[in-house]
């Protein structure tokens, strides 16, 4: 094993939504640790990008809408010719749409799944590709509590996120044996976008608190350690596993 199994030194990232929030977190945490980012999206993420170059690692900015999976062979090639090369994907872009279940339309069902679970697969299938031929790869998703749990009043971001789980699982059935680590993060309740109607509702937010154990709301820089490992060598071993980071919910 590398003196430092936790290094990512030469290493390329390739991040959907790291404009902000989680997926910010992470890319620089990939960053801090030596990795060179590509980040995808619809929103230039240009915040980002200085906060890269600012730790001294490379930084591309792909426009992509992951609505549709017309991009993803794009972007690895993209990140390819950008970067030298592509060593991990983390599939953190996603949509969150609230209401009733009797209310739910079918646009916002269709949107939903188009990014969270759809884009999701296809972009570890074109980053897979490109694994298999060089023989490693580490594919990161995101997933979410709700990948566990019901929920209320989310239905497309609850059938997509159990997916995740279900996507992680087979992939890394199909590629351990190819040097390949798909495994899954799971966020508690963090303080991001899409958690801002939950945070304004005094009543709500206060019953979520009460059941976290370290009594606060994540951060997205919470996520890093754990991105880290995954996207390293000291997770060589780890295949298909989801792993929360919610300050203690899950064992509540």
């Amino acid at each position: 094993m590398a003196s430092n199994p936790f290094s990512l030194e030469g290493k390329v990232a390739l991040v959907t939504g790291a404009n902000t929030g989680l997926g910010q977190g992470v890319a620089l945490a990939l960053a801090q640790a030596g990795a060179d980012i590509a980040a995808a999206g619809i929103v230039e993420a240009a915040e980002t990008g200085e906060k890269v170059r600012a730790l001294g690692r490379r930084f591309l900015n792909l426009d992509a809408n992951l609505i549709s999976i017309e991009p993803v062979e794009r972007l690895v090639k993209e990140t390819v010719d950008g970067l030298g090369g592509l060593d991990i994907l983390v599939n953190n872009a996603g949509l969150i749409r609230r209401a009733d279940a009797v209310d739910f339309s079918e646009k916002d069902w269709d949107d939903v799944m188009n990014v969270n679970i759809k884009s999701a697969f296809f972009m570890s299938q074109a980053a897979g590709r490109h694994f298999i031929a060089q023989g490693r790869g580490k594919i990161i998703n995101i997933a979410s509590m709700l990948s566990f749990q019901g929920g209320i009043r989310v239905p497309s971001y609850t059938a997509s996120k159990s997916g995740i789980a279900g996507i992680t699982r087979l992939l890394a059935n199909e590629w351990a044996n190819k040097g390949i680590n798909v495994n899954a993060i799971a966020p508690g309740y963090m303080a991001t976008d899409n958690t801002a109607q939950l945070r304004a509702d005094a009543e709500r937010s206060k019953a979520i608190l009460d059941r976290i154990p370290a009594a606060r709301w994540g951060e997205p820089s919470d996520l890093g350690g754990t991105a880290v490992f995954l996207a390293s060598a000291a997770s060589d071993y780890v295949n298909g596993a989801v792993i929360p980071v919610d300050g203690g919910w899950l064992a509540r």
